[in-house]
């Protein structure tokens, strides 16, 4: 019987990627050629956005925090600034719950959709304005059963969440839709379900919360330090269960893990291509709540880039990725279609390639610049550039059909 384990894990979504990088580059991809001689000009884009942005070369980590910050201003740094904590536990399980919550609920929303801030009355959109929502349900205590405690998120209350409950949170209406409403809502119920029923990982040191991941996190690392890929590891092993049932393989769910004929291996995995792409995205946001903690994170480029629209639209929209049918830029495609994950896939393993090229150019370490802050700076935000320089709405190249739990 074949150990599917290693499928669940940062290394294996970096392997196959560059497999089938290997692949595309032997221009033996069924939907892609491959120009890296384009990649200069990208590395380039993502240098100076990043300058532009940080330009005293700072740039902090890729995660679900950048997205609180609303014309300047923390808005969670300022909240929790505000509490007077038991400890830097309590903050940290407080914390654990947005961010698991908020990252669960970021999927795409859709062009139309917007948000509008009650603070400063602009509406805001995409990932900055499903993440100010989040945050907003979070701090009113929409997630927590103790009106008394309202920063946390509570099983019991997450398992009663409805449809309702995010229409309202999310300001959504006839004129204002939002993509794959009812699919975040199963997830978040799913998320109460799963915390419920392991109080040995999440209910350790409170009631059951998904904040209690902190405390498995600190438990098991050694002399205070945990490795960056150790935190993908336990959120894809604890909180796997909340994913739609897609593939499995010899009873083992496998999340964010789709087919494609081109991509072989010698045992019953053959064929299979992990991405995780959404929790790989909460690892990284969960980084900064342990290192506030106390804790020391170690090895961030042991997680891979994300596979997603923006970053896989840079490459498309910068003439890396070339469709070998350019009809299917007007087609709308299934997330498991091969196409998309053939997409996905070199998304990954092309923004290792970026990395170094901008590391050569910069003369600085993976240490000292490792994926998470080229992310940040970066591609992510080159991405939205090139989109919105394009395609007046800054939709993505290609049209995925979501449900709100991939992208």
């Amino acid at each position: 019987m074949t150990d599917v384990s290693p499928l669940l894990s940062a290394r294996a979504v970096r392997e196959r990627a560059h497999q089938m990088l290997s692949l595309g580059l032997a221009d033996q991809l069924p939907h892609f050629r491959i120009d890296l001689g384009k990649l200069d000009a990208i590395a380039d884009l993502v240098l100076d956005v990043t300058s532009k942005a940080y330009p005293n070369g700072e740039v902090p980590f890729h995660s679900r925090w950048r997205h609180f910050v609303i014309g300047g201003v923390d808005r969670w740094a300022a909240l929790a600034d505000s509490i007077s904590w038991k400890d830097a536990a309590a903050r940290a399980r407080a914390e654990f719950d947005l961010a698991i919550t908020s990252v669960l609920l970021d999927a795409g929303a859709g062009a139309a959709w917007r948000y509008q801030d009650a603070a400063t009355g602009t509406r805001i959109g995409r990932s900055e304005g499903l993440a100010l929502a989040s945050l907003d349900m979070f701090a009113s205590g929409a997630f927590s059963a103790d009106t008394r405690d309202p920063l946390r998120a509570d099983a019991a209350k997450l398992k009663q969440l409805t449809v309702a409950d995010l229409e309202r949170g999310f300001q959504v209406g006839p004129g204002n839709p939002l993509v794959g409403l009812e699919g975040r809502v199963e997830l978040l119920r799913r998320l109460g379900d799963v915390t419920a029923a392991s109080p040995g990982v999440f209910a350790t040191k409170d009631g059951p919360r998904p904040g209690g991941l902190f405390d498995q996190l600190a438990a098991g690392a050694a002399s205070g330090r945990i490795e960056a890929a150790s935190i993908l590891q336990q959120v894809l092993l604890q909180l796997g269960p909340i994913w739609p049932s897609r593939l499995t393989l010899q009873g083992t769910a496998l999340g964010d893990c789709w087919r494609h004929t081109s991509l072989v291996t010698d045992d019953a995995t053959t064929g299979l291509v992990p991405l995780h792409k959404l929790s790989q995205w909460l690892s990284y946001s969960l980084i900064e709540p342990l290192q506030r903690a106390g804790l020391v994170v170690e090895n961030i480029d042991g997680l891979t880039g994300l596979a997603e629209y923006r970053n896989g639209g840079l490459f498309v929209d910068g003439g890396v990725l070339v469709l070998r049918d350019p009809a299917d830029a007007g087609r709308a495609h299934e997330v498991d279609s091969p196409l998309v994950v053939e997409w996905r896939a070199l998304t990954v393993a092309l923004l290792d390639r970026l990395a170094a090229l901008i590391r050569e150019r910069t003369g600085q370490t993976p240490e000292q610049l490792p994926l998470a802050r080229i992310l940040e700076g970066g591609s992510w935000a080159a991405g939205r550039k090139l989109a919105f320089a394009r395609r007046p709405d800054g939709s993505p190249p290609l049209t995925i059909i979501s449900d709100g739990t991939v992208f």
